[in-house]
């Protein structure tokens, strides 16, 4: 048995890592989170330790990793922005880390990790959980036997409904969250970058605070990808559905069906890290570098080869406004 600690309690994700955690047959020891509104962790582990301030979350630790009963893992859960951090802390306490997506916010910062890694012997793993769906797997060799020279058109349409909340929290600030194509979009283009091989070119076609477009360009297909978090981008004939979030991936004009099974991904992340075959840092590479670009590129317009969906001109509050 395993002991974890968790940061970021408070967040919705981390329902799945303590879930994670003990169907894996492990135990989460101890818990930090600013806020208190925790109760979620009486369904799991209603023994372990809980604070509220860094300080004191630290200083527990520290006195774990002198006893018998030191932190194997730290599960990290908080806003983007923080990760980078709350990983260095983590190994050098001695444990392993287990980050939710995006590890971090800039390319250059998986490479002081990778430095930190060295000096301290400990691993950190990313929670990349689509490369475990069944139906990717699928996929993934089904593309790895099409013929070298096919090249592969393929539709990504995401739109998951958020309210004003939103962007009044950290998810609505650019320098917490990535923005849009970072916080929402950046396990997609990790799954297509897993299928279709290395980024030959990324253009952003359009680029705002509740929806992003643009074009990518790999080995082995030709993406065009639309993200956005507005119930008004969502097609009719969902909105008539009731439902709130419209997922899509076409390829050759046939849907690809992975709806299902979300739930127990993290469960199988984790089993994948005990096991030692976790992902680490250079699998999340490509795909921060994928977000990073588009979030630092000038959009070009609806010129070239955009998504459809961004055609469709929706006038926002004018302090979403970029």
């Amino acid at each position: 048995m395993k002991n974890f600690a968790i940061i970021g309690l408070g967040g919705y994700i981390a329902g799945r890592h303590l879930k994670a955690i003990a169907e894996t047959g492990n135990r989460l020891v101890s818990a930090l989170d600013k806020n208190d509104s925790v109760g979620i962790i009486d369904n799991y582990f209603p023994n372990a330790d809980f604070f509220t301030e860094f300080e004191r979350f630290e200083r527990h630790l520290d006195k774990l990793r002198r006893s018998e009963n030191k932190i194997d893992y730290v599960s990290i859960c908080t806003p983007n922005y923080l990760h980078d951090s709350q990983i260095r802390f983590a190994l050098r306490q001695g444990a392993d880390a287990i980050c939710e997506k995006p590890l971090v916010l800039n390319p250059w910062n998986i490479d002081a990790l990778a430095e930190v890694e060295k000096e301290t012997g400990k691993k950190l793993y990313n929670i990349l959980q689509l490369r475990l769906h069944p139906s990717i797997i699928e996929l993934k060799k089904k593309i790895a036997e099409s013929p070298k020279d096919k090249i592969f058109d393929v539709d990504l349409t995401y739109i998951t409904s958020r309210g004003h909340w939103y962007f009044a929290s950290w998810k609505g600030d650019e320098q917490k969250s990535g923005g849009i194509a970072t916080n929402i979009g950046v396990h997609f283009y990790d799954m297509l970058s897993w299928i279709f091989g290395d980024v030959k070119e990324n253009i952003v076609h359009v680029y705002e605070p509740k929806r992003a477009a643009g074009f990518l360009q790999f080995e082995k297909a030709r993406v065009r990808w639309f993200l956005s978090v507005d119930y008004n981008a969502i097609p009719d004939e969902i909105k008539n559905t009731k439902q709130r979030t419209y997922r899509s991936i076409t390829i050759e004009g046939n849907e690809i069906e992975f709806s299902d099974g979300f739930t127990d991904l993290h469960t199988t992340s984790y089993k994948e890290i005990l096991a030692g075959r976790g992902f680490g840092l250079n699998d999340a590479r490509q795909s921060i570098n994928i977000v990073h670009n588009i979030r630092n590129s000038k959009p070009i317009g609806l010129k070239g080869e955009y998504h459809p969906f961004a055609k469709k001109e929706i006038e926002y509050h004018p302090f979403l406004k970029r």
